[in-house]
């Protein structure tokens, strides 16, 4: 992944071609960190959807990817924003069964299962940041 050392990679959240850019950044920076497959796979997943609600419900935006180490273990960081509407009841958002569109409501829910870290920082107008973090269980 481009930039300097410990600089995250950017992408732009755009186009659908932009979700496969995305999703293919995650499982390189995963892979980077010493994932196994099914920890390679939440952190597609999870990275998959929030990008998708950034496109869809943000109207774009853009997702910033970090190598993370703590002491024994590396992992991936994955801030994703957007400057949509927003998100005006956070916690209702993240129930399963929840969707503002013709989904089955489980992308913010879902993404939260799938990673170990999970915020999101959303207030009406200006809209949302939502930053994930999954860990190797592989020690390093």
């Amino acid at each position: 992944m481009g930039g300097a050392p410990g600089a995250p990679t950017v992408l732009p959240i755009r186009s659908d071609g932009d979700l496969i850019r995305v999703r293919r950044a995650a499982r390189e920076a995963a892979v980077r960190a010493g994932m196994s497959l099914a920890e390679q796979t939440r952190m597609i997943t999870a990275s998959s959807e929030l990008a998708r609600n950034a496109l869809v419900h943000g109207g774009g935006g853009r997702v910033e990817i970090s190598d993370v180490t703590r002491p024994g273990r590396r992992g991936v960081r994955m801030v994703f924003l957007d400057e949509g509407p927003g998100i005006p009841d956070v916690a209702r958002a993240l129930t399963d069964g929840f969707s503002t569109g013709t989904g089955l409501g489980l992308g913010l829910g879902g993404a939260r299962r799938l990673v170990e870290e999970f915020r999101v920082d959303s207030r009406p107008g200006r809209g949302t940041t939502v930053t994930i973090v999954s860990w190797s269980r592989s020690p390093t």
